[in-house]
């Protein structure tokens, strides 16, 4: 049985299981990349709700594995050379399980660095763009009734980005291509997110980008996906 007492984390958490990956997250955009990656890979892995706030991801266990204080983080027990590895950052997350499984990532080198940019399209671009037009759009918008300059700047900015995916995916499937990959789920939870955590659909235009609808629809729709959605669940 692996030890895991190294992680302070597990204390306030502890594993059922030490010998399979150990998941510490919530249902956000960012949070179900992980466990829907999990659940496309087949990987075994136990999942451990972890909310917001001082006894959650600011509490002194969760931030000794993130110093960030922010979901999702794992704990592999079978990591390089067979040691144990904790890491944070969805992105980081992905690349790790892709290339520990060999799946939802390109063998071919060329293909593969295709992927990462636009894993790092989404990691710099869309997240931080969206999580800030859902922010002003709905989380604050009453400060900022009287001075528009925050929610259109975030609106516009992400309405570009939508715009350059819709390019991209202009008679693809998938963002690269036939092959969904780690670029796919990195990124459509934020498009999903900003219709059902913030109501931006309409402000964002949606409908105006009928190739990143069609494509989000394709990946909503994979078994996988339905179930790491849910995960981690409610107690």
């Amino acid at each position: 049985m692996a030890d895991l007492s190294s992680f302070p984390i597990t204390q306030k958490w502890p594993a059922k299981n030490p010998d399979i990956i150990q998941l510490y997250s919530l249902p956000t955009p960012n949070g179900v990349k992980v466990s829907i990656a999990l659940e496309e890979l087949g990987l075994a892995y136990e999942a451990h709700r972890i909310e917001f706030g001082p006894e959650g991801v600011k509490s002194p266990e969760f931030v000794s594995l993130n110093p960030n204080g922010r979901i999702p983080a794992i704990i592999d027990p079978n990591g390089p050379d067979g040691k144990p590895i904790g890491l944070f950052e969805s992105g980081a997350i992905l690349v790790y399980l892709a290339e520990k499984t060999g799946k939802l990532i390109p063998a071919d080198p060329a293909a593969r660095y295709e992927t990462l940019c636009w894993v790092m399209f989404q990691m710099s671009g869309v997240g931080p763009m969206f999580g800030q037009f859902g922010h002003f759009h709905k989380f604050a918008a009453d400060k900022v009734a009287n001075n528009p300059y925050p929610a259109e700047r975030y609106r516009d900015e992400s309405k570009r980005l939508l715009s350059i995916l819709d390019a991209r995916l202009k008679d693809r499937q998938f963002i690269m291509g036939d092959d969904y990959t780690i670029a796919d789920i990195t990124t459509f939870p934020w498009i999903r997110g900003a219709d059902v955590f913030y109501g931006g659909r309409e402000a964002l235009d949606y409908a105006g980008f009928p190739a990143v609808m069609a494509w989000l629809e394709r990946c909503l729709a994979r078994p996988a996906v339905q179930k790491g959605l849910e995960i981690p669940a409610k107690a």
